[in-house]
């Protein structure tokens, strides 16, 4: 989301916005407008939509069948595992009243929170802050299931669980935090992420490196074949990622206004352009345009755009999906086969890519001679300077967090499923079911 002002209560923000001289009567407590309510209890809607079964699907149809099932419940569980998570501790730690430009803390398990609080938004209005709330909460969600796809086929569900939990409370809550709240680290720098191109993206995408590399490849990679099972649901499943991505970017603005209407005209150009240009590369590269070009196309141009949602024209945005679209395939067809790590899924390739090019473009889309709603003042240097500084910093600080979420879940249950477990496949070894008979 572009950058959040602080999660205060209605009188506070009242009083911080209506300064009265000291003999009015003192102001009204902000009252949440009912349409921008609505408006983001569909945004926030649209986003659960993007994990099941958007993402559920996308991520199962590139599976083999023999672990349809484990990925979509991976998948699946640890979205309910971080929901549960976020209104316990998460919440406070990235939004809390308290706090640093480190880390916040306070209102755990939702304290002080009723359905008369409200949450600023970034003008004058205010909105629930329980709909705040489980708006960000579907963030975290999403995020904590984009990381699983680098290491579907051999994990044990136990060990995903495990390591969902601590990934949560010592990478994205942190982050989240430093991004998205008033006293956060990048926040203060003028970092610029509309929805999510770091907290989410960078985040998820390198986290999801990391993980497979300490976790191993897959048996047989890459000497054995292990196509897609099925690009028709991973079809549906990118359809359904494309509108639930709505809620995503025009969302982020937490109101029904402008800013939101240029989120979304930039959500249906930036992938438009990011799904033809991996088909023209493709047809470059001497092969036919693909279904899966299409899909992963699409991946990439909402991806690139997550950060430059409400920060770009429309022109730019299509730019940035385009670059998006042809440095993700560059990493994947090219630099993944050389380096030979196993990200099963592309989550490195196509959001940790994705994200990094969208980060650091959108302070290039931002500037108006583009078309960007920057200022005439705007200092396109110094503002890339800001953005490699954020994404560089989360790589590390997500590198990092990740190797110790994934060694804590290696003690406490072990990561890899056996050698028998894997050949039969993970629907029936961990989970007892098969998605076809």
């Amino acid at each position: 989301m572009k950058r959040i002002l602080s999660n205060l209560a209605g009188a506070a923000i009242a009083a911080a916005l209506l300064a009265a001289p000291a003999h009015a009567a003192a102001a009204a407590p902000a009252v949440p407008n009912p349409g921008n309510n609505g408006f983001m209890m569909t945004a926030t809607v649209l986003v659960l939509l993007m994990i099941l079964p958007g993402l559920a699907l996308f991520y199962g149809g590139l599976t083999r069948s023999k672990n349809m099932l484990s990925t979509m419940t991976q998948i699946g569980a640890a979205a309910a595992l971080a929901m549960l998570v976020w209104v316990m501790w998460g919440y406070g730690l990235a939004f809390g009243p308290e706090g640093n430009q480190w880390i916040s803390w306070g209102k755990f398990f939702l304290a002080g929170v009723t359905p008369d609080s409200t949450a600023a938004t970034f003008t004058d209005e205010v909105i629930s802050e329980y709909i705040f709330i489980s708006f960000q909460m579907t963030f975290a969600a999403i995020t904590a299931a984009l990381v699983l796809g680098s290491v579907v086929e051999r994990m044990k569900f136990s060990a995903t669980m495990v390591f969902t939990l601590v990934w949560l409370t010592i990478v994205y809550f942190p982050i989240a935090h430093m991004v998205w709240e008033a006293r956060g680290y990048f926040f203060a720098m003028g970092a610029l992420d509309f929805a999510g191109g770091t907290v989410v993206h960078i985040n998820a995408g390198v986290s999801a490196l990391v993980a497979a590399i300490i976790l191993g490849k897959r048996r047989g990679y890459p000497h054995e074949p292990m196509p897609p099972h099925s690009l028709t649901l991973t079809m549906v499943g990118t359809g359904l990622l494309w509108v639930g991505w709505f809620g995503f970017n025009a969302g982020s603005a937490l109101e029904a206004n402008g800013s939101a209407a240029l989120a979304m005209i930039n959500t249906f150009v930036a992938t438009a352009s990011g799904a033809l240009f991996w088909m023209l590369i493709e047809r470059a590269m001497g092969h036919k345009a693909s279904a899966l070009g299409f899909c992963s196309g699409v991946i990439a141009g909402l991806v690139a755009v997550t950060p430059a949602a409400g920060n770009s024209g429309p022109f730019g945005a299509i730019v940035l999906g385009a670059v998006a679209s042809v440095v993700c395939y560059v990493f994947v067809a090219k630099v993944k086969p050389k380096l030979g790590y196993d990200d099963a899924l592309d989550a490195f390739g196509i959001h940790g890519v994705g994200g990094i090019v969208g980060a650091i473009g959108t302070a290039v889309v931002y500037a108006p001679a583009l078309g960007g709603p920057g200022g005439d003042d705007y200092d396109m240097v110094s503002q890339l300077g800001v953005q490699l500084y954020a994404s560089a910093f989360t790589i590390v600080l997500a590198a990092a967090g990740t190797a110790i979420a994934v060694f804590i879940a290696k003690a406490v249950t072990g990561l890899r499923v056996d050698e028998e477990s894997e050949v039969n496949g993970l629907d029936i070894s961990e989970h007892g079911e098969r998605a076809y008979n």
